[in-house]
This record gives C-alpha cells, sequence and structure tokens, in this order.
C-alpha cells in the first residue's frame, strides 16, 4: 500500500507542470502573442527612426503594415492562449475534484472528523485550484517566454550575430533565475498555507459561534485572535514576497544588461540606423516577456506546497476495511431489507489514532426498535461508539454484528445505508429548504412529497418555523438566505433523518443548541415519530435520558447497563 501511495503522490506531482498537447498548443499560442510584442516593440524604432530619415512615403509601408498586424496579433493570440489553457485547466479541475472527493468519502469521517471544518475547506478547495491552474500559471507562461525569447534571438542574428548572442546569454541568465526564485518561494510556502488556513479557521470559528460570542461579550477576543492570525500571514506573505521581488528585480536587471550590451554591438557595427534602434529595443521587449518567470516560479512552488498538504489529507489509510466484492451479495440483501436490525457489540475497542484507545471494551446488544440512550463522563467514548455503529470507524478488537454477521464481511455502504446520523454539528446547504431535505433520500429513491417534508419538520419541532416563512419549502437557507440558528439547524437534521426511513436512527447530543424544555419537546416528538426504529442517542447534560427505554452508561474499561425510568 505505501508502494502505491508512493507511486500515486509521483504521478500526482508529475501533473502539476504536466505537459499535454492542448498546453503545448496554448503556449505556441502564448510565445507567439509573445513574440508579437517583441515584434511590434522593435518594428515601432525602426519606423521611427527611419521615418525621421524622411524617405519616400512607399518605403515606409511594409514597416507600417507590420506595426498594426503586431498590434492586432499580440491580443487576438493571446485570447486563444487563454482559451485553450483556460478550457484545459477548467476540465482538468473537473476531473481532479471528481477524483478527490471520491478518495474523501472512504476517510469520511473518522480520519477528517479531527479536522477543521475550514482547514479541511481550505484544503481540498483552495490547495486543489493551486494544484490544477499551475500548468495554467507555469507551463504555458514558460513555454510562450521560451518560445518569444528562442525566436527574438534568431531574427535578431540574423541581423547582426554579436547581438543575437546577447540576447542568448540574457535568456541564460533569466533561466537560471527560475531555480534560484523557486527556491526562494518554496522555503516559506508552507508557512503562507498554514498561515492562510488559520486564517480561514478562526474567521470560520467567530462566524459560526458569533451569537454565542456576543452573549459572553467575547467579540473583541475573537476580533484579536482574527488580527493576529491575519498579522502572521501578513509577516509571512511579506518575507516570501523579497524573494519574489529580488527575483523580479534581477530579470530587470539581466534586460538592462541586455540592452546595454546590444546597444554596444548596434554602435560598433555598420548596420543603418534604422535596425541599432531595433537591435537596442529588442532586448527591452523580451524582457518583458521574461517578466513572467517570477509569477511562474510563484505559481509552481504554491503549487507543489499544496499538493503536500493534499498528500497528507489524501493518503491517510481508511478508518474502515470495505468488505470484498464476493460478500456483496450478503450487504444488498441487508440494505434491501430496511428493516430494523439486531446490533450487537462483543469485546469492542476502538480508536480514531494510533497508540490510544478512545472506547471500550463493551459488550452491548441493541434490539430491533430499542431505544438506547447513552450516557456517561467526556471521553468515555459516547460519539466514538456511535461511529462503530454506524460503520464510520471499525474496532480495533471485537466484533461488531449486524443481524449475526460481522461488519467486516459486509460492504460498509450497506450497513451505512441502514443508519441515519444526527451530529451536534449538522450542516445547512446553501439551497432551499426543500433540497436541504431532499437529501435524505438516495438519487435512485422516489423524491419525497411536500406533505412528507412538512410531517418530517413537524416531527422535529419545526411546524411553527416553517409556517412562519415567506417561501415555505422554497425559502433559500444559508449564504444570502434566510439565517438560521443552531438549534434550527438541529432540527432540520433530524426532519431529515425522520425522512430518510432508514431503520436505525444515531443522535449525538441532537439538544446541544437547545434549551432544556424545548429539547425534551423535540426529543418527544422524534421517539414518537421513531417508533419501530432503532433510537440510539447520546446525552451528554442527561437531556432526554428518561424517554429511551434503556439507558447504559459508558466509562473505562467496563460498560454498565441501567434501566431508565419511562416518563
Amino acid at each position: 500500500m505505501s508502494g502505491i501511495n508512493r507511486i500515486n503522490r509521483t504521478n500526482r506531482t508529475n501533473r502539476i507542470v504536466r505537459v499535454d498537447r492542448r498546453l503545448v498548443v496554448a503556449g505556441l499560442l502564448g510565445g507567439a502573442a509573445s513574440a508579437c510584442g517583441v515584434a511590434l516593440t522593435a518594428t515601432s524604432g525602426w519606423l521611427v527612426v527611419r521615418a525621421d530619415e524622411r524617405p519616400q512615403i512607399m518605403l515606409l509601408l511594409t514597416a507600417v503594415v507590420a506595426v498594426r498586424t503586431f498590434g492586432l496579433g499580440r491580443p487576438v493570440f493571446r485570447y486563444l492562449e487563454r482559451l485553450r489553457s483556460h478550457d484545459a485547466a477548467l476540465a482538468d479541475l473537473a476531473r481532479r475534484r471528481a477524483e478527490t472527493y471520491a478518495r474523501l468519502v472512504p476517510l469520511t469521517p473518522a480520519r477528517l472528523g479531527r479536522r477543521g471544518r475550514a482547514d479541511l475547506l481550505t484544503g481540498v478547495v483552495d490547495d486543489l485550484t493551486d494544484v490544477t491552474e499551475a500548468p495554467v500559471r507555469v507551463t504555458v507562461p514558460l513555454l510562450g517566454a521560451l518560445a518569444a525569447g528562442v525566436l527574438a534571438s534568431v531574427l535578431t542574428a540574423a541581423l547582426e550575430p554579436a547581438a543575437g548572442l546577447v540576447l542568448v546569454a540574457m535568456l541564460l541568465a533569466c533561466a537560471a533565475l527560475v531555480p534560484l526564485g523557486h527556491r526562494l518561494e518554496a522555503a516559506s510556502q508552507d508557512e503562507v498555507l498554514q498561515a492562510r488556513a488559520e486564517v480561514a479557521r478562526v474567521a470560520h470559528l467567530a462566524t459560526r459561534h458569533a451569537d454565542e460570542l456576543r452573549a459572553v461579550g467575547g467579540e473583541r477576543t475573537a476580533a484579536q485572535w482574527l488580527r493576529d492570525a491575519h498579522g502572521t500571514l501578513r509577516r509571512v506573505v511579506v518575507r516570501q514576497a523579497r524573494g519574489r521581488g529580488l527575483v523580479t528585480g534581477a530579470v530587470l536587471l539581466v534586460t538592462a544588461a541586455g540592452t546595454v550590451g546590444c546597444a554596444l554591438v548596434a554602435a560598433a557595427s555598420d548596420v543603418p540606423p534604422p535596425v541599432q534602434a531595433l537591435l537596442v529595443l529588442t532586448p527591452v521587449a523580451t524582457g518583458e516577456a521574461l517578466g513572467v518567470l517570477a509569477d511562474a516560479v510563484r505559481a509552481l512552488a504554491r503549487s507543489r506546497a499544496a499538493e503536500r498538504r493534499l498528500d497528507a489529507v489524501l493518503d491517510q489509510a481508511p478508518a474502515v476495511r470495505d468488505a470484498d466484492a464476493a460478500d456483496a451479495a450478503a450487504g444488498d440483501v441487508l440494505a434491501g431489507a430496511r428493516r430494523a436490525p439486531r446490533l450487537e457489540l462483543r469485546g469492542v475497542t476502538a480508536s480514531w489514532t494510533a497508540g490510544r484507545t478512545h472506547l471500550g471494551p463493551v459488550d452491548l446488544v441493541i434490539e430491533p426498535g430499542e431505544h438506547v440512550a447513552l450516557v456517561g463522563a467526556n471521553g468515555s467514548g459516547k460519539s466514538t461508539l456511535l461511529a462503530v455503529l454506524a460503520r464510520h470507524l471499525d474496532p480495533v478488537r471485537g466484533r461488531y454484528l449486524v443481524d449475526g454477521r460481522d461488519v467486516a464481511e459486509l460492504p460498509a455502504a450497506a450497513v451505512r445505508s441502514l443508519v441515519a446520523v444526527v451530529d451536534d454539528e449538522p450542516h445547512v446547504f446553501a439551497t432551499t429548504l426543500r433540497e436541504n431535505l431532499r437529501l435524505a433520500r438516495r438519487p435512485d429513491e422516489p423524491a419525497p412529497e411536500d406533505e412528507q417534508l412538512l410531517l418530517a419538520l413537524r416531527s422535529a419541532g419545526l411546524g411553527d418555523w416553517v409556517a412562519g416563512l415567506t417561501g415555505g419549502l422554497d425559502t433559500r437557507l444559508g449564504t444570502s438566505g434566510h439565517g438560521i440558528s443552531g438549534g434550527e439547524r438541529t432540527r432540520l437534521a433530524i426532519a431529515r433523518a425522520l425522512l430518510s426511513e432508514r431503520p436505525v436512527l444515531l443522535l449525538d447530543e441532537p439538544g446541544a443548541h437547545l434549551d432544556h424544555p424545548t429539547a425534551r419537546a423535540v426529543l418527544a416528538d422524534l421517539m414518537s415519530a421513531a417508533a419501530g426504529r432503532t433510537v440510539v442517542l447520546v446525552s451528554h447534560h442527561g437531556t432526554g435520558v428518561d424517554l429511551a427505554g434503556r439507558v447504559v452508561e459508558l466509562d473505562r474499561p467496563t460498560t454498565r447497563e441501567k434501566v431508565a425510568a419511562h416518563a
């Protein structure tokens, strides 16, 4: 497995600066655009000096037409280059996103749950964008600069060989600056990405918990956290910019030296004054074309660092071992039953990270349709037990049985299809209320009717809330839409779980964002609506425990059971 991961990392790194046909064509088009710019400057210089000699106008027509042609050719070729390169980049981005998300699915949530959402979002979205944009920002500009520089050197050498050698030396000097610039950029690129991720994390934390911070008077403290994060980002960006500025300045100095060299060659030669002007202006225009090197090197260093961050996430071993294809038939039977199964844990221990036990050993049997509450001190493994039941985390030792079958012999998707999970931080998507609820059903299942949606909302305690929405089920939630509180978000997640019609409901402190009376009322409605389904409720504060038929108290290293008094 480690060998495969190394091969995958090598392949992905090579793709950062990969050269395919579309990018080669785009680079050549970019080179044509840059060459038109060089030719426009050089020909204009020749035309101005030649016109000062007051020749017959017919002798200038060719140069006039050439100036117009180069002036029109530069934007046309640049447009075609952008069209080709961006088409290739966007196609690659779509493909890479699909591949990345497919690789993230087996890691969810055990290998990702301990990461901050903002940090994960930065890694998957921003870093992936940096990687896929690298060919456009690195390969195409370098090919374009190389093509323009070589063409300028050849044409200049045809007029004056010594001037052509000066341009060749100028190109070699700029080429030597590329590894130097990459080294300076890469030295602090990891720090830049870490600082950027910290800004995103603090901003996410402050905005998500704005109401709680306001309630305890913590706005100034949160604002100071954000200022500190931005200050760190500013310092590392400024330090990195010094290297980029050094490379940019070095390119300008090389251009100046090349211009002086060509001027000396032109002065010592016997070429006419218009040609001398052309020789002097050619390195100036070529230096402008080579000015993309600093940005290209920056993009290369940034994409390499982003690739390493992606590797750190994607190269993790999944926390769940999926069953072989031979066991798929048993999984299909289990998933197709759509009834509450018998769940059994035998001597189960589980861990989120190597070298530490977060649960167990636990022996527990949950009969079909039973409502069980899990209680215990913080760190006793309540949420970890839910992750094991949901098949989000495999036991380190012991066995987890579903209807008498070891889950290690069943496809993970088959077990997960029986379970609906409501965690303590449910997510609401920036779309309509109807679409947020329809996510509870799989694409191959019939879409629920509006009456079913409204019934699920009422069962979750959101009947009055949805009645007050001006757009009803078509109200847009989240960004640029209707605001939703933490309690409403939790109840919406409960409605989704009920609407999923899955026979097992796992609830991780669903009343965390609700006051005690409201939380108890919501849980009472939920228990009533979930009659016939298996419900496992984790409660850190005891809310709703008396509504369960059985209470399981967790501590380490044993599990004790208590029978709850019914309300």
